[in-house]
């Protein structure tokens, strides 16, 4: 219900010239990056407690199973 009421008050001002407000683009840019912090707090929370790096710059790496060199291919021949 919430959603349709407000599709209605936006479709209803659109017609009206009062609400026509010219928008400054930095205003925009720090709108958008409040939005972005706000909702991915939890998430960025997350990564902080465990010391999560999204680059590997500094990674430790990890081997994992080597194969083994003998013999040529996956045949017994």
């Amino acid at each position: 219900y919430s959603m349709t009421k407000a599709f209605c008050i936006a479709f209803v001002m659109t017609f009206f010239s009062v609400f026509d407000v010219p928008v400054f683009w930095p205003i925009l840019l720090c709108y958008w990056i409040v939005l972005f912090v706000l909702t991915m707090r939890r998430q960025i929370a997350h990564m902080i407690k465990y010391r999560y790096i999204p680059f590997n710059i500094g990674k430790q790496k990890y081997g994992g199973k080597k194969p083994s060199s003998s013999g040529g291919g996956s045949r017994g021949d």
